[in-house]
């Protein structure tokens, strides 16, 4: 089948992060569709409008945006109008639907959802955490974490930190290793959330191939020996199931997912503390 091909513009007043979010899981509910990607971020003038659409002219296309100005609104609009092209705000439905709802007047502002307020510190808190917890670092403090997680390499232990930490939560990793014994912090922790981290053997072995072709080291090793790598995944699942760790498999998990399926047993386990 035949790709189609269009123009997406995706307009922001701020970071750009929400409408990107949109387009992208919009995206993935169709096959066959190929788009070049126009990014307008920042967007706060009317010189910038006009730039925008001088871009929508000469690639005609899909337009989304995320715009709190009326006049910058209605200027985009009304030239997309004319250019017969349709253009989406995104977030009007769910805003104007929560106004309706609380009976509350809606506070427009550019960026607003970025703004320096206790919960972005919290989230650098958090991401800091991280940094200084990964890979078995700074084992003192595992105790003070919000999340540990615990698996074999190149199980995706740090992208799934990273990514708790942009919801605030502390995050630590720490690595199994083979003939090295778990840190006695860890095994003490009773504060933080332990979750198991594993694999398909073949996947990882793949996984970690690639890792060592990219660093260009030599492959001869038992780090991609699917025997020993199998024994490592089976050791590890053992210990999981041992400590009562809740496990998950990330075979063919993103990140997201992994990190979405931790927020849930963190929210039950803080629902059944509280």
């Amino acid at each position: 089948m035949v790709s189609k091909h269009f123009h997406l513009h995706l307009v922001s007043d701020a970071t750009g992060e929400t409408v990107n979010l949109v387009a992208r899981a919009s995206l993935v509910q169709f096959e066959n569709i190929d788009h070049t990607e126009h990014v307008w971020n920042m967007v706060r003038n009317e010189s910038q409008i006009r730039e925008i659409i001088d871009g929508v002219k000469e690639n005609p296309g899909f337009v989304l945006y995320t715009l709190v100005d009326s006049e910058m609104r209605s200027l985009l609009e009304n030239s997309c109008r004319e250019l017969k092209v349709p253009c989406i705000p995104i977030l009007d439905p769910v805003v104007n639907a929560m106004g309706s709802y609380l009976k509350a007047e809606i506070q427009a502002a550019p960026g607003r959802q970025h703004v320096m307020d206790a919960e972005y510190f919290s989230k650098i808190e958090a991401l800091h955490f991280v940094l200084s917890h990964d890979d078995g670092q700074s084992t003192r403090s595992l105790n003070t974490a919000d999340v540990i997680i615990v698996g074999v390499s190149r199980t995706s232990k740090t992208p799934t930190c990273i990514y708790l930490a942009n919801r605030g939560l502390k995050a630590a990793n720490v690595p199994i290793v083979p003939g090295c014994q778990l840190p006695p912090e860890l095994m003490k922790a009773n504060k933080p959330l332990i979750v198991g981290l594993t694999n398909d053997p073949r996947q990882l072995v793949q996984i970690r191939r690639n890792r060592l072709k990219s660093l260009g080291q030599d492959e001869a090793t038992d780090y991609i020996d699917l025997e020993t790598v199998t024994s490592e995944v089976k050791e590890a699942r053992r210990l999981f199931a041992s400590q009562n760790w809740p496990m998950i498999d990330v075979t063919r998990k993103s990140v997201e997912e992994v990190a979405a399926n931790i927020l849930q047993l963190y929210n039950r386990r803080l629902e059944q503390h509280s």
